[in-house]
């Protein structure tokens, strides 16, 4: 199995060491033509607005929504979620998402920098008890089509959510260590 993840900007590598603690074959995905053969693409937390720039200059858009399209199972966290997003509210103008999960996010929903926190979030479908969700400027699920799955919430927002290969958390998994979400994204998402 291999797994990309978005490498142009933000937490990507700690998503990539939490891949390789799962033995999970990692690539750093920094060209188009990277994500051919990956089973699945993790697009990382980091400035929304700074990845979709970087994903507009190397002509990431429709590379990643072909590859979608023919199997490849795709997450987001964070910004990552705000980019998967077939809507986005609060964005900046000419602010673009792939559109490939039919849920609404709002960008910096949770507050500005200063706003950050962690909690302990209860996620279905994982072992363990509950997962400690870091939030940084974090976004939130508004609304969710009904082929969405909601998978966690915080205080009644949706801030973790499924639709068949797809994948959206508004936090930071990568940050804390804990792989149970990875372990998640490998085993139930890309393996369904």
């Amino acid at each position: 199995m291999r797994v990309g993840v978005l490498a142009l900007q933000g937490a990507f590598r700690e998503h990539v060491m939490l891949l390789e603690a799962l033995e999970v074959a990692a690539v750093s995905v920094r060209l188009p033509q990277q994500l051919e053969d990956l089973d699945g693409l993790i697009i990382p937390g980091g400035e929304s607005t700074a990845i979709g720039k970087l994903m507009e200059s190397y002509s990431f858009y429709d590379p990643i929504k072909l590859r979608q399209g023919q199997g490849m199972a795709v997450w987001g966290t964070c910004a990552g979620a705000i980019l998967v997003a077939n809507s986005v509210l609060d964005g900046v103008e000419g602010q673009r998402s792939l559109g490939l999960m039919d849920i609404t996010v709002r960008r910096n929903a949770f507050g500005r920098q200063v706003d950050s926190f962690e909690v302990d979030l209860a996620v279905a479908h994982l072992h363990g008890g509950d997962f400690r969700g870091v939030f940084i400027r974090a976004p939130w699920i508004e609304a969710v089509g009904e082929d969405v799955t909601v998978l966690a919430r915080h205080e009644g927002v949706v801030v973790a959510a499924r639709q068949g290969r797809m994948l959206a958390t508004v936090f930071h998994p990568e940050l804390t260590g804990d792989p149970r979400i990875h372990r998640y994204f490998i085993e139930d998402v890309i393996g369904a």
